[in-house]
């Protein structure tokens, strides 16, 4: 098992920058290819970004490449997703999730979870 629990989200305003951080806990961190999804009010949750179990591969959607990126401290047990230029749009619930066997797009392909982290972008 995997536990994993986000943080970091809040309102800001459009243009601002955030860093949401996920911490996990249980098995070998470093073990784990890590993603963020994020979820609309109304809207199915999608894929954000994906990170490769040693960090040398990354992977983005279109509408955030150029503006986030994603991270991991493996001493720390920590991935990191730092959002630049935020728009309305990226208002969501972001999560973030673990898996084995190299970083996927595919929300089902992921085995745990966290809880969520809110974060409003302001107009």
């Amino acid at each position: 098992q995997v536990q994993l629990v986000e943080s970091g989200g809040r309102l800001v305003q459009a243009g601002g920058s955030l860093r949401l951080s996920c911490a996990a806990s249980g098995r070998t961190f470093s073990n784990y290819d890590m993603g963020w999804f994020r979820q609309a009010p109304g809207k199915e949750r999608e894929f954000v970004a994906a990170i490769s179990w040693g960090g040398g591969r990354t992977y983005y959607t279109d509408s955030v490449k150029g503006r986030f990126t994603i991270s991991r401290d493996n001493a720390k047990n920590t991935v990191y997703l730092q959002m630049n230029s935020l728009k309305p749009e990226d208002t969501a619930v972001y999560y973030c999730a673990a898996k084995i066997r190299g970083p996927s797009l595919i929300l089902n392909e992921y085995d745990y979870w966290g809880q969520g982290t809110q974060v409003t972008v302001s107009s």
